[in-house]
């Protein structure tokens, strides 16, 4: 399991205890892109951003690869989607792994990809 930036923040909320929850039965994988997405806000706090250092000290954190920038241009040529989504979705897509998200209508149109949204 691949989970996306935005179930990351949710998890970090003081009413985010079904994301945690997930979070903890799934022990999931992350891309880069979501750790930069993540700790790259400006506007956490300093114990948002403490608690949020910790989870990605512990997390297994897949690096951006060849194949996953070739998914990614192809995805974007095929539509419109942003960089960073483009990027999860390839990551997801390469290591064949399910997409843990929010906003899994950014991303049902990607044939291959499947999708859970663990705070619906």
């Amino acid at each position: 399991m691949l989970v996306d930036s935005n179930i990351i923040i949710y998890a970090s909320k003081p009413d985010g205890d079904q994301a945690r929850e997930f979070i903890r039965a799934q022990a999931p994988q992350v891309s880069v892109i979501s750790q930069i997405e993540v700790l790259g806000y400006h506007k956490l706090n300093p114990d948002e951003r403490q608690l949020l250092e910790a989870f990605f000290r512990t997390a297994v954190i897949l690096a951006v690869t060849t194949p996953m920038v070739d998914e990614a241009i192809r995805l974007r040529q095929v539509r419109r989607m942003s960089l960073g989504d483009s990027l999860v979705a390839a990551t997801a897509l390469v290591h064949h792994l399910a997409l843990a998200t929010h906003n899994t209508d950014d991303f049902s149109w990607i044939a291959g990809l499947q999708l859970t949204d663990p705070v619906a």
